[in-house]
């Protein structure tokens, strides 16, 4: 947590959060620029590996935004259902934005080595504002690498489902 007045993060901050992520068992990697769980605003410099997985989530009473910092990765909206609403890719090329303010389910899947990205949410933390999405395995289960091989494809056709659309 965040100890000084005036918080700044460089490049050296970005070097450090991806060594750290490449060295956790989990592929993760955070830094809170707020001062601790309670405080209304969370800002958090994340590093995530290609091979974590983020199990779909939703969060209740929750905003949560992301700009991209380093890397390329899709967030996956779900339906209730599993089935994908959307697909927001981020990239230097293209967007580096993406906010969400309903409680709808969603994802990343990473196409970099490692993410990096800065995180800003709501405050305070409670565990008990975000659900897993029931059709998707746990973390840690056997199913995961299935579920993403899958989720994975579903995104492809849909990129390219667009794409002929907007041709």
């Amino acid at each position: 947590m965040a100890t000084d007045e005036v918080i700044r993060f460089d490049s050296r901050y970005v070097d450090l959060i991806k060594q750290s992520a490449a060295k956790n068992a989990r592929g993760r990697a955070r830094i809170c620029a707020h001062r601790g769980p309670s405080d209304i605003l969370h800002e958090m410099l994340i590093a995530i590996r290609s091979d974590s997985y983020i199990r779909p989530h939703r969060h209740h009473q929750k905003v949560e935004s992301f700009h991209l910092v380093d890397g390329l990765v899709d967030v996956v909206v779900l339906n209730e259902d599993g089935s994908i609403a959307d697909v927001v890719e981020l990239s230097h090329q293209g967007n580096f934005y993406y906010r969400l303010d309903l409680p709808r389910y969603h994802t990343l899947l990473i196409h970099s080595p490692v993410l990096v990205i800065h995180e800003i949410t709501n405050g305070p933390f409670e565990a008990t504002q975000s659900d897993w999405g029931s059709f998707s395995p746990a973390e840690g289960s056997v199913e995961v690498t299935a579920y993403i091989s899958q989720l994975r494809k579903e995104v492809l056709l849909r990129k390219a489902t667009m794409s002929i659309k907007e041709s």
